[in-house]
C-alpha cells in the first residue's frame, strides 16, 4: 500500500481498492458507484458503473466520507445510534454528507486511518461485501 508523508492514502492504492469493488461488484452481477477518499474525506477516486444508480454517486461519496469523519465503518452507526439518545440520532441522521448505513469502511496502514472507501448500489449487505473485498484485495497484494 502506497502512504504519503502525513500517512494518507495514495492515489495507486485508491486505484486499486476502486477498481477491486468495481469487479467483486460486476462478479455478482450488481452495478455500482465506489468512492475512496483520503485521510481528509478528499476524494482520491470515483468510479461508477455504467447504469448504477444515479443516487448511488452522493451516497458513495458521503459513506467513505462519514468514515473518515468518525473512524468507525458506517454500518456500526445503528448500534451505536440505538444506544444514544434521541437528540443525538436525530441531530446526526440529519447531518449532511453523513450516512449511518453500510457500505464505508475504514481503511489502515498499520493501525491508523489513512483513508476510507464507500461503496453504493447494492443491498447494504452487498455494499459491505464489494467493500471488504477491495480491501482483502489490497491487503494481498493488489
Amino acid at each position: 500500500m502506497d502512504v504519503d508523508m502525513i500517512a494518507s492514502l495514495g492515489l495507486g492504492s485508491a486505484e486499486q481498492l476502486a477498481d477491486a469493488a468495481l469487479s467483486a461488484a460486476s462478479e455478482a452481477g450488481v452495478k455500482i458507484c465506489v468512492a475512496v477518499v483520503d485521510r481528509a474525506g478528499y476524494p482520491l477516486v470515483f468510479k461508477r458503473h455504467p447504469g448504477a444508480y444515479f443516487h448511488a454517486i452522493d451516497i458513495a461519496l458521503d459513506k467513505a466520507y462519514t468514515v473518515v469523519s468518525f473512524g468507525p465503518a458506517t454500518a456500526k452507526w445503528d448500534a451505536r445510534l440505538a444506544k444514544g439518545t434521541e437528540m443525538l440520532r436525530h441531530g446526526l441522521m440529519h447531518r449532511d454528507r453523513f450516512v449511518g448505513f453500510g457500505g464505508g469502511l475504514p481503511v489502515k496502514h498499520e493501525g491508523v486511518l489513512v483513508g476510507a472507501i464507500g461503496v453504493s448500489g447494492g443491498s447494504e449487505a452487498q455494499d459491505v461485501q464489494f467493500a471488504e473485498a477491495a480491501l482483502a484485495r489490497l491487503a494481498a497484494g493488489g
